[in-house]
């Protein structure tokens, strides 16, 4: 399984289901387990797996975000989800950031349980935000391990199967996996955000749950390891660039078929959000292709770290000439064009742009100092 051109991938008929269901999943009318299924149907939630040893040959693991050669597939499978859903796509992405993690620093045996999990359908995620005043902590009882506290911005709760979580433990960040099923323990109410809604997000209780110590992964301080932690932002990234993709074929479109095209001012947004589109989309691109790389090393981070911002203000240009083009259409409640704006502005916002373009600066700083040289 390979993933189709830009175009046949537009036009693949659950692509087009995801799409008309935005809708009524951002209104509350349904959830997004038609998307799940449909991306489980279609092998994606099976293509994040690496090849490996552990999964037969006859297993659908490409890699996608999990080992060099998905790199660029997995790339145009989120920009792709990003033009019809971006609750679908963030679902998505924690999906494959959460099977990235496993590959990385899960044991051989933990592998070979969670691989079979996802095989079998489940769909992963990785809620990292503690909720104030109540921080996730681990306390070792014999071969198993106690939770207390909770986490906040969980996205996907009653979707998510699988989390991998952080925690204290012993005054030091681990990270866990388990089973985030319990609806007694969910707080939908948490999420109150005017947008992003169908990602059905909020709060998830951990007080008294036990897991076995072998649910552990990796070692204390593994989480933020780089080129992968920083690094990973290019999945964010490309959902992002989606959504813009398609704004612009939106504005393109109305503007086309009410016959403005060829008005001054409407060509100059059109050729700068184009200008801006493929820049972020080479961006994004070399930044994914280079943190991903086998042995990249890690200041590669910096280059995602540049990219996201890249990407930021890619999306803002394009957000700005659509918003400009069409005028109060572009804020009709009915229109895709409004839950798309709308959820893209929101989405941008993840996470801590400031500190993460200080980051940045710090990374040129301490570096090269160029990105070229990155």
């Amino acid at each position: 399984m390979t993933v189709p051109a830009s175009g046949e991938l537009a036009d693949a008929p659950w692509l087009r289901a995801i799409a008309k269901r935005a809708a009524g999943a951002d209104r509350g009318d349904h959830d997004l387990s038609e998307d799940i299924a449909a991306l489980r149907a279609a092998g994606w939630l099976t293509a994040c797996l690496p090849r490996s040893t552990c999964l037969p040959q006859s297993s659908g693991a490409r890699g996608w975000g999990t080992q060099a050669a998905g790199t660029i597939a997995a790339c145009d499978a989120l920009r792709m989800l990003g033009r019809v859903s971006l609750p679908a796509a963030r679902l998505f992405e924690g999906h494959m950031n959460a099977v990235k993690l496993v590959h990385l620093y899960a044991s051989a045996q933990l592998k070979a349980d969670l691989y079979a999990a996802v095989e079998a359908g489940s769909l992963l995620g990785v809620w990292g935000a503690d909720m104030p005043g109540a921080p996730l902590t681990l306390q070792r009882s014999g071969d198993a391990v106690m939770l207390s506290g909770a986490k906040q911005y969980c996205s996907g709760l009653g979707a998510v199967d699988l989390a991998v979580v952080t925690g204290t433990l012993d005054g030091e960040q681990r990270l866990a996996i388990l089973p985030v099923t319990d609806a007694d323990r969910m707080d939908a109410d948490r999420w109150s955000m005017s947008a992003m809604r169908a990602t059905l997000s909020g709060g998830y209780r951990f007080d008294g749950v036990m897991i076995a110590a072998d649910r552990l992964i990796g070692a204390a301080g593994d989480y933020q390891t780089e080129p992968h932690f920083e690094g990973g932002i290019w999945r964010y990234c490309a959902a992002h660039l989606g959504a813009a993709e398609a704004l612009y074929a939106a504005m393109r479109s109305a503007l086309v078929d009410s016959g403005r095209a060829d008005a001054p001012m409407q060509a100059l947004r059109l050729v700068q959000a184009a200008i801006a589109l493929e820049t972020a989309r080479l961006w994004v691109r070399r930044a994914a292709e280079e943190t991903e790389a086998d042995d990249a090393p890690p200041r590669k981070a910096v280059l995602a770290l540049l990219a996201r911002e890249v990407t930021r203000q890619s999306c803002d240009t394009v957000l700005a000439a659509v918003e400009q083009s069409l005028g109060m259409a572009a804020h009709n409640a009915d229109a895709v064009i409004e839950l798309m704006r709308r959820d893209l502005r929101l989405y941008l916002c993840q996470a801590a742009p400031d500190a993460k373009l200080a980051r940045a600066a710090d990374g040129l700083l301490a570096g090269p100092g160029t990105a070229e040289a990155l």
